[in-house]
């Protein structure tokens, strides 16, 4: 992992861009204090559309992988149905 200070990053992206192609994280900082991270884009398992998604700022891309099994461990709601599709129809509105 990498730091860098704002100015430096300015001076020199695409020598730390490289590092972030070959796998490496930047830490970015201002006044010595961390602000950003860049991290390496691993889009082989995105679709087009999720890659255009991220590269114009509406999705971002989930810091792990999903455990599965710790989710469906998580104890189930106790809300009845019928309260439960009703909030859900409210949600929508006019839709």
């Amino acid at each position: 992992m990498k730091t860098v200070n704002i100015g430096e990053l300015k001076n020199q992206l695409s020598a730390y861009l490289q590092y972030v192609r070959r796998g490496e994280e930047v830490i970015v900082k201002d006044r010595n204090k961390p602000v950003a991270r860049i991290l390496p884009f691993e889009s082989e398992s995105l679709s087009d559309v999720e890659a255009r998604l991220v590269a114009e700022g509406k999705l971002k891309l989930p810091e792990r992988k999903m455990d599965w099994d710790e989710f469906f461990a998580l104890p189930a709601g106790n809300v009845p149905r019928d309260v439960a599709v009703r909030a859900l129809i409210e949600s929508r509105g006019d839709r």
